[in-house]
């Protein structure tokens, strides 16, 4: 029997994050990549219809298809992910709503957090187990810089939505932190403003998969982990491996 392809789920994955991971890709438009920012990072290149609008890419009825004719496989979570930002799905909600249905794996969404301000976005995101939600930056000069968003989504509105959403989040949530040349300077800031914001975990990153960015060394990334104190963190080049933050 031939093997069948699929549009919308890829993998099991192997993540330093989520263990074994089965993508879905909401989005789904292949070269026409659809996501509000433009990161200097991104492993998929660059982003062709900026846009912060939510809208029904991929219909739900057909993802749950999908889903459901997998064969027997384990793992440890179904990511929303992919090359695209998985919040734009207007029925982000609706399809973890039906998976639940018909699976009992834990749920996670990857998010830029572009617009997580929006209540209609936190309200899909609480139904989700894990949530792990991107600050690349500290103001909105560097995050312009970084994370090239649409022109009218404003830094301060993001981290607002980041507090209110993990003030009434029940699952776990995380904080990850891309760290590049460009925002290595600003490592101290940067935790900071993230402790502050209470997540679960900080994720420390750099881009080691293919992009147009070079990763930092492990030996600068070490030290970036000292300004991360009282609160737990994973990082990229320690995989799997948690710890509290050095005092």
């Amino acid at each position: 029997m031939a093997k069948r392809k699929f549009k919308y789920i890829y993998g099991p994955v192997s993540s330093w994050r989520l263990g074994r991971s089965l993508g879905i890709d909401v989005i789904c438009r292949g070269k026409d990549r659809v996501c509000s920012f433009d990161c200097i990072y991104c492993q998929a290149g660059k982003t062709r219809i900026l846009s912060d609008r939510r809208k029904v890419f991929a219909p739900t009825r057909e993802i749950i298809e999908e889903i459901k004719t997998l064969p027997p496989l384990k793992f440890d979570y179904i990511t929303f992910s992919g090359a695209g930002e998985p919040t734009l799905a207007k029925n982000l909600g609706e399809i973890i709503k039906e998976i639940r249905k018909i699976r009992k794996a834990k749920i996670a969404v990857l998010t830029n957090s572009s617009i997580i301000d929006r209540k209609d976005v936190q309200r899909d995101l609480r139904l989700a187990d894990f949530v792990i939600a991107k600050l690349d930056a500290h103001n909105h000069s560097l995050f312009t810089k970084i994370n090239k968003p649409v022109k009218k989504i404003k830094f301060d509105n993001i981290v607002k939505g980041l507090k209110e959403f993990k003030s009434r989040y029940k699952g776990k949530f995380a904080l990850q932190i891309m760290f590049v040349k460009e925002n290595k300077r600003y490592a101290r800031e940067i935790a900071h403003l993230a402790c502050g914001i209470k997540p679960d975990e900080i994720q420390i990153n750099t881009p080691l998969r293919p992009c147009e960015v070079t990763p930092l060394p492990k030996k600068e990334l070490d030290k970036i982990e000292g300004f991360f104190k009282g609160i737990t963190y994973v990082s990229v080049y320690k995989t799997g491996r948690k710890a509290c933050c050095m005092t």
